[in-house]
């Protein structure tokens, strides 16, 4: 299977890894819309949300709360949006997360590297 992401999951390609388990790996974007723009990589391929099994589709959600509480706190950020896309239009078919976190209400701002952001939220 030529997926990028699945690439990424078995460290085919290098990432931000900012979190991992047996099920997921949390990963910066690397073309941000924002700083700290994460997404969360099923380990196990999944086309789209429709075909998620129910045990990783709730681990998903329990792990973008732990992530997103580690956003707002490292990155000061003031709240956070979850996006799921569906349909002809995706870049990468293989379900992905993305958890966008804004700043004082400005939702498309990257000012700082993905490098700058992966070390601020590590520490």
């Amino acid at each position: 299977m030529d997926c990028i992401f699945c690439k990424i999951i078995n460290n085919e390609i290098p990432s931000y890894t900012i979190y991992e388990d047996e099920l997921v790996k949390v990963i910066l974007d690397i073309n941000p819309s924002v700083d700290g723009h994460a997404l969360i990589i099923p380990k196990k391929h999944f086309d789209d949300y429709m075909s998620l099994d129910n045990k990783t589709a709730s681990h998903i959600f329990e792990i973008a709360k732990i992530v997103g509480t580690t956003l707002v706190t490292k990155l000061n950020a003031t709240s956070l949006s979850l996006l799921v896309n569906y349909g002809a239009s995706l870049e990468v078919n293989h379900f992905h997360m993305h958890i966008l976190p804004e700043y004082q209400g400005i939702k498309n701002t990257s000012k700082r590297s993905v490098e700058e952001n992966f070390n601020l939220i590590i520490k």
